[in-house]
């Protein structure tokens, strides 16, 4: 019997340790309208659109591409955490530019403290902004 909760603890420990925290959603806006893209749209473009999250070090974002088109994107933005800068918690609504350069697209905005710019990377969507970046991963 020792040796059967001595295993059973083991593996809940190392499930805890090693296996991948997913964060939890925050509640969505009241207001959100998710819009699905026009099927006429690249579908490098389109990948945009849809529920991310991630985090950096001092903060955890989810980001909702709300509505897309070829000239500009409606996002949902929530962060929480320690930004520099005292950033509040919660939930805020940017509109961000597309800009296409070459073949690969960019969703482009201006922030608190300077450009912040999304980029499809495969499966990710990648943030980088003046001091750093972020990785966002897709959720259902």
């Amino acid at each position: 019997m020792k040796t059967f909760v001595v295993s059973a603890v083991s593996i809940v420990l190392v499930s805890i340790l090693f296996c991948p925290m997913v964060m939890a959603a925050p509640s969505m806006p009241a207001d959100l309208q998710i819009v699905q893209p026009d099927p006429s749209l690249p579908k490098e473009l389109a990948g945009f659109w849809g529920k991310w999250e991630g985090s950096d070090q001092w903060m955890k974002f989810f980001l909702i591409v709300e509505k897309i088109d070829e000239e500009k994107a409606s996002l949902y933005i929530w962060r929480s955490g320690s930004g520099i800068g005292s950033t509040p918690e919660g939930w805020e609504r940017i509109e961000a530019k597309v800009i296409k350069e070459g073949r690969k697209y960019k969703l482009w905005y201006p922030g608190r403290f300077g450009n912040v710019e999304y980029t499809l990377k495969g499966k990710y969507l990648d943030c980088s902004l003046s001091g750093g970046g972020y990785r966002l991963t897709r959720v259902p």
